[in-house]
């Protein structure tokens, strides 16, 4: 058997030879580009709210609707992994997400904008994909640092985003093709078309595993095992996760929705400034996660299952502190400081908890992310209620939150992570002999 159908043993993100490391580089690349249609009108809120006449309460809304979607998505997203594949998965999803991406800027009330952004986040399913096709590529040792790659790279969009999109309204306007006031709705053309070109890529140049597609191999030894899914339903361990990545994704996407309006209204920025502000809490996605799950992956060596337990419940008790410390700042230049702190745990949270999932059920991988990748998303839509209510301002949201997390990684830390006996993420034997 060739290196080309085993997964690799070793990530050298400099190489693009091989199907392992062309798929690694397409997959984070495209889920980079997914941020781009699922958060690209949060920069420009600012217009959008001013145009549409928007309330506290309906942007409150629109944020929970925003991750709404994308829940029972991800949970639907995560079966289809396990039978059709990534490779047909990350296609149709790509395709379908683009046409609401590109039709929002139809919206003419706050009703029609709602249903559009609701449906858009069909598009967060794509992290699932993302974090199962990698487990496909990679051997157990480096399974973790290499999810925590593709997904942190991918996160980065979530930060890009926040930075290029006010330019690019910005640029039409000043070319002259539309107004300033309607510049939202032609910017948002742009990732809607770059969605449909990565589904085209992603269908030409990647496969399921290193062996082929699905369709054209046996997967007798994984496909014949009965109840995989209830099993992975039943394993406390994966709800746990569910919570934990509540708690570091699930507020990661809150910010990246939040960030802008909160440094326009609390510190008067202007669109463009506070876009690139909040930028930099996504532009921590470069390194953090990354970070997250190279250490998860050092800690397994030593101490198991159970120090990758600890460390996450560790980062994401900091986290919520530093949430707090962010509520609190009360100048610009503390509230950068802070967020950068918070990022920085938060991100290493979301590294260290897919650090943990290809081990939970090597069967059932894709239910197993796809149930962790839904309670990042629900965490997100329980907060998105904190920053709807007339009563709360948004630096109480975030102090409330802070709170939440921290409780939350004290229970991810006295919680049992075993390691089974079956914990590998390799491609089962089977799956490896050709029809």
């Amino acid at each position: 058997m060739t290196n080309n159908l085993k997964p690799l043993q070793h990530l050298n993100i400099f190489k693009t030879r091989g199907v392992q490391m062309r798929t690694f580089h397409i997959t984070w690349l495209t889920f980079f580009f997914c941020f781009f249609g699922w958060f690209g009108v949060a920069p420009l809120m600012p217009l959008i709210r001013e145009q549409l006449h928007l309330s506290k309460d309906q942007i409150g809304n629109i944020i929970i609707a925003s991750v709404s979607a994308t829940i029972v998505a991800r949970l639907i997203i995560g079966k289809l992994c396990d039978t059709l594949g990534p490779r047909l998965s990350y296609t149709i999803l790509l395709a379908a997400g683009s046409i609401p991406v590109m039709c929002i800027g139809l919206a003419n009330s706050y009703e029609s904008f709602l249903i559009f952004r609701f449906v858009i986040g069909i598009i967060g399913a794509s992290f699932v994909i993302t974090q199962f096709h990698t487990s496909m590529m990679f051997a157990p040792k480096i399974v973790g640092t290499a999810n925590a790659v593709t997904g942190g790279w991918g996160n980065l969009g979530g930060g890009v985003t926040n930075l290029v999109m006010p330019l690019v309204a910005a640029g039409f306007a000043g070319l002259g093709f539309v107004s300033q006031a309607d510049s939202w709705r032609l910017a948002m053309v742009v990732p809607g078309v770059i969605l449909l070109i990565m589904a085209i890529i992603y269908y030409k140049y990647t496969q399921d595993t290193p062996a082929g597609n699905f369709k054209d191999i046996s997967r007798t030894a994984g496909a014949s095992k009965k109840g995989t899914f209830l099993t992975a339903l039943k394993d406390y361990r994966t709800w746990v996760l569910a919570l934990a990545y509540a708690a570091c994704f699930g507020i990661e996407i809150t910010v990246d929705n939040v960030a802008a309006t909160y440094f326009t209204d609390k510190f008067g920025a202007s669109m463009i400034m506070a876009g690139a502000m909040a930028s930099i809490f996504g532009g921590m996605n470069i390194f953090a996660r990354a970070l997250g799950g190279y250490v998860s992956d050092k800690v397994g060596e030593s101490y198991g299952l159970r120090g990758k337990g600890l460390l996450l419940g560790g980062l994401l008790l900091l986290e919520g502190i530093g949430i707090s410390l962010f509520a609190q700042s009360q100048t610009l230049g503390m509230a950068i400081l802070a967020m950068l702190l918070f990022a920085l745990f938060l991100k290493m949270a979301n590294g260290s908890t897919y650090g943990i999932v290809p081990f939970i059920n090597k069967d059932a991988i894709g239910t197993v992310s796809g149930i962790v990748g839904a309670g990042g998303n629900l965490g997100a839509m329980l907060v998105g209620f904190l920053f709807k209510s007339e009563n709360l301002t948004y630096a109480d949201a975030f102090h409330y939150i802070g709170i939440g997390v921290a409780i939350i990684g004290l229970l991810v830390f006295v919680t049992r992570f075993r390691s089974p006996q079956t914990a590998e993420v390799d491609v089962p034997q089977a799956e490896l002999q050709q029809v």
